[in-house]
């Protein structure tokens, strides 16, 4: 299983990576910095200045139906911000 799940493509975050050279991405919630960056580094042929990782927990979700009230929660997952060298970019439609 790979560590990187997928990357965020939004519209903060591709102003970032334009501008400040910063992607994000989506990865497996047990890895750790160090993993995360050779992952990168390995995929893309970049240089990985800095990582930052957050880890976002599931919100309790609820809904009313004909049946009563049905409650749930999203899922959790860890999302990690790389920031690579200056001069250097990232390009996720490549290969469509």
């Amino acid at each position: 299983m790979s560590i990187l799940k997928k990357p965020i493509i939004t519209e903060k975050m591709t102003k970032a990576g334009e501008k400040l050279g910063m992607y994000g991405f989506v990865v497996d919630k047990n890895a750790n910095k160090i993993q995360i960056k050779n992952e990168v580094e390995k995929m893309y042929n970049v240089t990985v200045e800095s990582v930052n990782t957050m880890k976002y927990y599931g919100k309790l979700k609820s809904r009313f139906t004909k049946t009563g009230a049905i409650t749930g929660s999203k899922g959790v997952f860890k999302k990690a911000v790389i920031t690579v060298k200056k001069g250097e970019t990232i390009d996720f439609y490549s290969s469509i």
